[in-house]
């Protein structure tokens, strides 16, 4: 029998970048796999469409965004006279498409409360297993993701200040949720974008797109990412799975998806990753790519209706966005303004001390657009000198360099104390 024969250069149709193309058979056999297709079921912006209701986008389209962004950057350097094998082009464009493979449902807030390991972490874990099942053929991949190659500007397509993932979450974020802020010129970035001393550097020509770049990014983690009611229902969910957990732990009958239940019963460490622990006949991590939004969304749904009020009324807070009110401070909240708050809170909504705690929320937040520290974005003078950034630019950039920290408070609006 003839065997037939799959067509493996695709063309997707993206609505932030219009037609792209899948140029790689490696790419596309990725893309196709169990793994890799989990990422449709997850939000790229978790709870944010409780705020912005067009942020359903996931981080399946964002991977092939930056995907596609790291063909044209490709082709750029190319232009300019840097070396970039065929086989490094697909090993970097491989990197930047499982970039994001390992993140938990609603991003961050797994991360905090039911899974104790950092996305990236699982990230290489999962690369790792697939360049087993594809023999070998992500070893290159894994190297530039690891920053274990030779050819360090590589790795910084990947992940650096001026990687081919803020560009694409920056201009798909701002689509999506129609922060218009956020908006910025990717095309002339990746042209402006140059190698020196193999450092990836940007040409004295694309300055000032770059301080537009910083800026919007700025703006969109006070407007989006780090809005105050998007904070809120993050908290809120955290706490809402930090209940079934507690209530699981004490032996009480929960609903949960079988995936779900597996992290609501297990205390999940990063050993249990490494290791590859097994719970009921599967390890850790092929548990871990089973789960997606839909666990989280099922079980809330139903916890609704569970006899435990402080599960059933955080879970129905979420399902029917009734969400807390977010007040942001420049100062820690005392202790005598907790204690009043938890008053408050055991003459409304429940009376007893321990439990009202689930009610109230405190923190910090933090936003700096450019962190020095790290690493620094450098400019290319046309006399083949380089300077950074900040000494490059003429307007005073301090402010997109230095942390600024907001402390917030949330609790019922039923308290009604301010």
């Amino acid at each position: 029998m003839k065997q037939l024969q799959i067509n493996k250069k695709k063309i997707i149709n993206d609505p932030v970048f219009g037609f792209i193309n899948l140029q790689s058979e490696v790419v596309f056999d990725l893309l196709e796999n169990p793994v890799f297709q989990r990422l449709r079921q997850i939000k790229q912006l978790g709870l944010s469409y409780l705020v912005f209701p067009g942020a359903n986008h996931t981080r399946f389209e964002h991977a092939i965004g930056a995907t596609h962004l790291m063909r044209q950057a490709i082709a750029v350097l190319r232009l300019k006279g840097h070396e970039i094998s065929n086989e490094e082009a697909e090993a970097v464009t491989i990197a930047i498409l499982l970039h994001d493979i390992g993140h938990a449902p609603f991003s961050h807030v797994l991360e905090n409360s039911l899974v104790n390991v950092p996305h990236e972490e699982i990230s290489l874990l999962l690369m790792q297993k697939l360049n087993r099942e594809f023999n070998g053929k992500l070893d290159l991949a894994i190297k530039i993701f690891t920053n274990q190659y030779k050819k360090q500007f590589l790795h910084q397509l990947v992940a650096s200040q001026l990687d081919m993932d803020r560009l694409d979450y920056l201009s798909r974020d701002s689509f999506f949720t129609g922060v218009a802020e956020g908006t910025v010129g990717i095309d002339r970035i990746i042209k402006m974008l140059n190698v020196y001393d193999d450092k990836l550097v940007v040409d004295i020509k694309g300055i000032y797109s770059i301080e537009k770049f910083l800026i919007s990014r700025r703006l969109m983690y006070w407007q989006v990412y780090l809005h105050k009611t998007v904070v809120a229902a993050e908290f809120l969910l955290i706490n809402v799975l930090k209940r079934a957990k507690e209530l699981i732990s004490r032996g009480e009958t929960l609903f949960a998806t079988p995936t779900l239940k597996v992290f609501l019963e297990n205390n999940i460490l990063p050993d249990s990753f490494r290791k590859n622990i097994e719970i009921n006949g599967k390890e850790v991590l092929t548990w871990y790519t089973l789960l997606d939004d839909n666990d989280i969304l099922i079980s809330i749904k139903e916890w609704q209706d569970h006899p435990d009020t402080v599960l059933s009324t955080l879970a129905k807070s979420i399902s029917n966005r009734k969400l807390p009110r977010t007040l942001l401070r420049e100062k820690p909240l005392s202790a005598k303004a907790e204690e009043k708050y938890l008053t408050k809170i055991t003459e409304t909504i429940i009376p007893d001390p321990e439990l009202a705690k689930y009610f109230l929320m405190t923190g910090v937040i933090a936003n700096n657009a450019y962190d020095k520290s790290h690493e620094n974005i450098y400019v290319l003078n046309k006399d083949g000198s380089i300077k950074e950034i900040n000494d490059a630019s003429d307007i005073n950039l301090t402010a997109l360099t230095k942390t600024v920290t907001k402390y917030f408070v949330c609790y019922p609006k039923e308290l009604d104390i301010y």
